[in-house]
């Protein structure tokens, strides 16, 4: 439940410290004095969106923290250790900051998170109910929504719809293979015939460079063959030749009686160079005793090369991407499968379309099996609401096709007078006896809610005398069990909560200012002698006086 709520420079606060205790508490005060102000801001630090504009004039940002006690709600403590977020597994602090700019920050135990997962933890941490719920209340989505909360029913829905989506998109994609299936085979007869091409021609990594650089050598076997044989007859072929000149050089050298250093080294350096010119001799006579001409080798070569060419300009890519073309036609080829894939893509879909059947089968019956309690309930508050003679039903409808939320609608029909058929509550129902509606189906949902803290934001507008004292008891039966706060103009209502705080408006001349502060005693009677008639009069302290003993 909510501990504490600190509120610093928000809107029309400068700074606000309250402290919340199990049991239900009443924010009252004069219209205009921001008794919304303090939901505003819990609202804020749970993940509602915020702006530049909350942020008090002349401030540098707008800060909340929130405390909660969770020990008792091992559903938050195991969120927040799926997160990372835990440190206690007894308190949560949530804090939201909002800076003149309109930048927003929010954190959880002063880590920062994004506002999915404030928005994730607070819904389990608070339920609030609004005055202009009643608006969604003409909305059929709301009536489904109620029904399945009532029922507990949201595990279930969820899997519907997750099956719902499952089976239709794998149907889907059934379908487009089906209606395409002659297009389709024509595509993959067109794939296994170019992949069989490619096949056999059997292009190996490497090859296509080994193949020109021998096709090469080939084609110009007879130039190489006769420059071979002039190189053999330069370097060692007899009179003149460079083996002979280096010989006659050796000897000069040789000749002379004294070298210098110069003369020396040349001399080292000729006996080498002879040397090599011996051992490169002997590589072109082993090359030329080697060499062949084999046109018929060559005439494969080119045979070869041509049916690589070809298929390239075939695809219309360069042949060095002939494997990887290949590959590309395997995996398409894979991906469309054939016959085989169709018949297993339609079994695969009756398959899920049984699983959804199944789950919405399971909806159906636990709504159906609460529709008629969930109606009987609120008929019963609505009598006490000052509605004897209306009745609710829940009417669940089969729907032509089935969808992501069950094979049935769900809507609340209502009649107002005795002898008149359930219509429509946007047909049949006024403004003020739809809040009471409204009021009813929030006060019997939020006795079936799991989430450990209610906020009612004057739910009670448009309604006074005894049905107020009767909204004063239900809130307060809520509180006994749990946690309720609800801003309330009534003093009816506020007179049967646990504890009251009074939200005052100052100002100072230059600012205004908002403030809150518990009531107890005296003061307290005189808050409720206020909401009574206006200015307190003695009889209007004793009437509250009673009220307040009454409870």
């Amino acid at each position: 439940m909510l501990l504490h709520l600190s509120i610093s420079q928000f809107t029309l606060v400068d700074q606000l410290e309250l402290e919340f205790r199990q049991g239900t508490t009443a924010i009252t005060g004069e219209t205009g004095a921001g008794k919304s102000i303090t939901l505003d801001a819990l609202g804020l630090a749970l993940g509602d969106r915020g702006n530049a504009d909350l942020v008090r004039a002349g401030a540098e940002r707008a800060d909340i923290h929130a405390t909660f006690d969770i020990a008792k709600f091992p559903e938050a403590v195991q969120w927040l250790a799926d997160q990372e977020l835990d440190e206690s597994g007894k308190e949560v602090i949530l804090r939201r900051v909002i800076t003149r700019e309109g930048r927003s920050r929010a954190y959880i135990n002063g880590q920062p998170v994004t506002l999915m997962q404030l928005r994730a933890l607070g819904e389990q941490l608070i339920d609030i109910h609004s005055q202009h719920e009643h608006q969604s209340l003409l909305k059929k989505d709301t009536h489904r929504q109620l029904l399945d909360a009532y029922a507990g029913a949201r595990d279930i829905a969820a899997r519907t719809r997750i099956a719902f989506k499952t089976w239709q998109d794998h149907y889907r994609r059934y379908r487009a293979l089906a209606d395409n299936a002659e297009e389709s085979e024509a595509r993959r007869q067109l794939l296994q015939y170019q992949l069989e091409e490619l096949e056999q021609l059997d292009l190996k990594s490497g090859e296509l460079e080994e193949l020109e650089s021998e096709q090469r050598q080939l084609a110009n076997a007879g130039s190489i063959l006769q420059g071979s044989y002039q190189l053999a007859a330069l370097l060692n072929g007899g009179e003149g030749d460079i083996a002979e000149q280096m010989y006659r050089a050796t000897q000069i050298l040789g000749g002379m009686s004294e070298h210098t250093s110069s003369l020396a080294e040349a001399a080292q350096l000729i006996e080498s160079a002879r040397i090599q010119v011996d051992e490169a001799a002997a590589y072109v006579s082993r090359h030329i005793d080697s060499f062949e001409m084999d046109p018929a080798r060559l005439q494969e070569v080119e045979e070869r090369l041509t049916a690589i060419y070809q298929a390239a300009r075939k695809h219309r890519l360069q042949p060095s991407e002939l494997p990887e073309l290949m590959a590309q036609l395997q995996a398409e080829l894979e991906e469309m499968g054939g016959a085989e894939s169709l018949e297993t893509m339609e079994a695969e879909s009756g398959k899920l379309e049984a699983d959804y059947r199944k789950a919405a089968a399971e909806l159906t019956a636990l709504r159906e099996a609460s529709a008629t309690t969930l109606a009987e309930e609120i008929n019963k508050q609505l009598a006490d609401l000052a509605m004897p003679h209306a009745r609710v039903e829940i009417a669940l409808s089969t729907t032509d096709k089935p969808a992501a939320t069950g094979v049935e609608e769900v809507e609340f029909l209502i009649s107002t007078n005795p002898g008149q058929p359930a219509r429509a509550l946007a047909k049949v129902a006024s403004g003020g006896e739809l809040s009471r509606v409204s009021l009813a189906i929030q006060v019997i949902t939020a006795q079936t809610s799991q989430t450990p803290t209610l906020v009612f934001d004057e739910v009670d507008v448009g309604i006074g005398g005894a049905t107020g004292d009767v909204v004063g008891r239900l809130l307060r039966k809520l509180g006994d069990r749990g946690q309720v706060i609800c801003v309330t103009h009534l003093a009816q209502v506020a007179a049967k909560a646990h504890q009251q705080y009074l939200v005052e408006k100052h100002s100072d001349g230059s600012s205004a200012f908002v403030s809150l502060r518990e009531l107890t005693n005296d003061v307290r009677t005189d808050e409720i002698a206020r909401m009574l008639g206006g200015e307190p009069t003695e009889q209007s302290r004793a009437h509250a006086q009673d009220m307040l003993t009454r409870v």
